[in-house]
């Protein structure tokens, strides 16, 4: 999978509330050149925009 299709899956996955813990993510699984590919303001834009529509905040026990 690509940096940009694993950073899309993530986006999708609920766990990030913004597109910073998103880059932080894919630089800890290895993916590289990772603020070169998310560069482009319409990729920031989708993603950012998926965060904030799936986020769910942990819920404490």
């Amino acid at each position: 999978m690509s940096t940009v299709e694993r950073a899309y899956a993530l986006a999708r996955s609920g766990e990030f509330a913004n597109l910073k813990d998103l880059k932080e993510r894919l630089k800890a699984e290895g993916c590289r050149a990772v603020d070169a590919l998310l560069a482009a303001r319409s990729i920031q834009g989708h993603l950012q925009a998926i965060c904030a529509a799936t986020y769910k905040p942990p819920v404490a026990a």
